[in-house]
């Protein structure tokens, strides 16, 4: 996931880049930074947390230039601490640079491991240093030729952004598993995770970066080049399931509008005997209106989000059952007793979630809970960005559906067909990565890519 902000040019251009991770807070909670070049230096300022909690005035005071880019972190590879937070900034003999990522590198392991013998010394656990140590290690005059040549030895999922003395850098790799997209703030070129940023600043979007795409923004002016190893695109699907905010545009559609579509392609093909519909806050809000609409159900708001809740609170053991679901969400008995309940939510990963919240709508009076999920059952982990555990945690790869909605107590349970998810979107069905419900991972992983690489075969590249 990740979110990851950068803009060119602008007077405060930190300040700008905090206000462009505040809306992209959703894609990651853990950590944040934020590096700017004040024409002879970067600054860097990071740390672990929420951006609002991380850079205060006096924080940002400390990022002057006219040049910044910034990072909120969700883990997916390098263990969570403040050595892994990104911005990561480094001296080389081409000047100082600094790079924040979105996605997961699928070979960085054997990368690593080759440029440790050959002398290199790692600063993080975190994939992404891999890249700067290419660059190192190949150095050009021109700096835009040493990033084109590290991209050419990695594979996976990334959405890159450089900080140097010279220029901002953008990069999406040749499959465009992430999104990356290019704004125009008063002339200012900026780059972000969604545009939802954009909206924020009040920049316009102007285009999604094309998947092998290097954009290099100086002067206000963004100069375009092409990575050599051209494939089809795989975006992640998962964006429009579950990921992205739902006033963002994606891959060339509303995020809300694809939402609605799996809602309402999943009344078709699995209606329910109920009196209303309830979605699951927030992320099966959209799809729970499309099931409303396409079914005639009534739309109700049965449960109650707390969204004061922190990244971290004290769990009691035996006190209180269910705690870490119930801090979250609260059911409003007054829409719920006596009612037949369709439940929309996005997904099922371990369980062990839904079985509390099926448990928590019986609790608040409902007759009956049939559960509806927007996507197809995930059966398989991602590594291309999400965390996802091991297929041995997968409830999906390890019980029918039957089996399922046993575990999970509710009275029916269906999931939208992975043709109707497809189908809820514009772009060419085969231009989607759908790995975690089929299996089909489209980059080959290295086999010394973590525990889960072990677990199951991966498609070669050219299957």
């Amino acid at each position: 996931m990740c979110g990851i902000f950068g803009i060119d040019g602008c007077d405060d251009a930190s300040n700008l880049t905090y206000l462009g991770l505040y809306a992209l807070q959703h894609r990651g909670q853990e950590s944040a930074g934020i590096v700017s070049w004040d024409g002879k230096q970067l600054h860097l300022e990071r740390g672990m947390g929420h951006v609002s909690d991380i850079f205060k005035e006096k924080v940002i005071a400390r990022l002057p230039g006219r040049r910044a880019l910034g990072h909120t972190r969700y883990s997916t590879a390098g263990s969570s601490v403040v050595a892994n937070a990104q911005p990561i900034v480094v001296k080389t003999s081409m000047g100082p640079i600094g790079i924040v990522h979105n996605g997961n590198l699928v070979n960085p392991n054997e990368i690593r491991e080759r440029l440790e013998l050959e002398g290199s010394i790692f600063q993080t656990t975190s994939d992404t240093e891999v890249i700067l140590h290419l660059m190192a290690r190949n150095p050009r005059q021109d700096l835009v030729e040493s990033f084109m040549l590290a991209l050419g030895e990695v594979r996976g999922a990334y959405s890159l952004l450089l900080i140097t003395d010279r220029c901002l850098i953008a990069a999406r790799d040749p499959n465009g598993f992430r999104p990356l997209l290019l704004g125009d703030l008063g002339g200012c070129p900026c780059f972000a995770s969604e545009s939802c940023a954009f909206d924020l600043l009040g920049a316009r979007l102007v285009r999604e970066l094309e998947p092998g795409e290097v954009a290099v923004a100086r002067d206000r002016r963004v100069e375009s080049y092409r990575l050599p190893q051209p494939v089809e695109p795989t975006r992640c699907i998962f964006e429009h399931v579950y990921f992205a905010r739902p006033d963002s545009r994606l891959f060339g559609d509303s995020v809300a509008q694809t939402r609605l579509r799996m809602g309402a392609r999943l009344a078709r093909e699995a209606p329910a005997a109920a009196d209303i519909v309830v979605p699951v806050p927030d992320s099966g809000l959209y799809a729970a209106m499309g099931y409303s609409r396409e079914s005639g159900l009534p739309l109700e708001f049965g449960l109650t989000r707390n969204h004061y809740v922190g990244r971290t609170f004290i769990e009691p053991r035996q006190s209180i059952r269910n705690f870490g679901v119930k801090i979250k969400l609260n059911p409003v008995r007054e829409l719920l007793t006596g009612r037949r309940v369709v439940l929309v939510d996005d997904s099922i990963v371990r369980g062990t979630t839904s079985r509390k919240i099926v448990g928590m709508i019986r609790d608040g009076g409902a007759a009956e809970v049939h559960l509806r999920i927007s996507a197809p059952p995930t059966e398989w982990p991602c590594h291309y960005g999400i965390d996802t555990p091991c297929r041995d945690e997968l409830i999906a790869a390890q019980k029918s559906i039957e089996e399922i909605r046993a575990f999970i107590e509710a009275d029916s349970l269906a999931y939208l067909s992975l043709d109707g998810m497809l189908g809820a979107v514009t772009g060419p069905r085969d231009s989607y990565c759908t790995a975690c419900w089929t299996g089909d991972y489209r980059v080959a992983v290295s086999p010394s890519h973590g525990r889960q690489a072990e677990l199951f075969p991966i498609r070669a590249e050219g299957e």
